[in-house]
């Protein structure tokens, strides 16, 4: 994969001919290829929308933080258009999204659109889990099994305690409520297959978790910063004595 400004061109008008329109609203570069300058692709970028053929604005996925922000002040620098949104893997089992991607999507100013929000539809009760194996239901996931981990049951079963104070019908709208909670400017990419699934994700919507929620969830199983970030948090809380 390349995104190159011959490659970029390319595709955004194949794009254009297959979705039998003009223009795109948000044009999204998917994977940092480690390989195309940062220059030469925020100039390709800008090139379209000063053409009108994205219409809003552009935004980026799966890529490090610091490329992410350095192409962001690159394009400042170069009166170019910054990417606006970043889209990645963040849930409450794998909260890796949280060590660089989200303070920097804080500092940019960038809305946030964390795929795999229910973890592959392991964001389950073991209730549920056990009906399910029964009737052979079992599901399919792209990246990992359909069996829980312990780790996963874990957080689950911290989900469904919450679910059940604020009354909500579903861990999974739990799940979907916990990411709004947790950042600003959330654009979670859900989807379903069944009526049950649509019902779930709009209940997120009416779900208010407190910080005592978020902190049971954030505690049901622990998380490494990492990095400098561990490191800080020490130095943070020796030079508070």
């Amino acid at each position: 994969m390349s995104f190159s400004n011959t490659v970029l061109h390319i595709s955004i008008e194949n794009s254009l001919k297959h979705l039998r329109t003009s223009y795109i609203d948000l044009l999204y570069v998917h994977f940092w290829d480690f390989d195309t300058s940062i220059p030469e692709l925020m100039h390709a970028l800008h090139s379209f929308v000063m053409a009108h053929k994205v219409f809003i604005s552009y935004g980026i996925s799966d890529t490090p933080a610091w490329v992410v922000s350095t192409a962001n002040q690159y394009a400042r620098d170069n009166a170019l258009t910054p990417f606006s949104v970043y889209q990645g893997l963040w849930n409450v089992t794998d909260r890796s999204f949280e060590r660089d991607i989200i303070p920097m999507a804080r500092y940019e100013g960038m809305a946030l659109a964390p795929w795999s929000v229910l973890a592959e539809g392991k964001i389950r009760t073991d209730a549920e889990e056990e009906i399910r194996i029964k009737n052979d239901e079992v599901g399919r996931t792209t990246f990992t099994p359909w069996l829980r981990t312990g780790n996963e049951k874990a957080v689950c079963k911290v989900l469904e305690s919450v679910a059940e104070e604020v009354g909500a019908k579903s861990v999974r709208s739990v799940a979907i409520a916990y990411v709004f909670h947790k950042a600003q400017y959330v654009f979670p990419i859900i989807g379903g297959r069944k009526i049950e699934h649509l019902v779930s994700n709009l209940e997120a919507l009416d779900i208010a978790l407190t910080d005592a929620h978020l902190q049971a969830i954030d505690d049901a199983v622990p998380f490494n910063p990492g990095f400098p970030h561990s490191m800080l948090v020490r130095l943070s809380f020796l030079s508070m004595d």
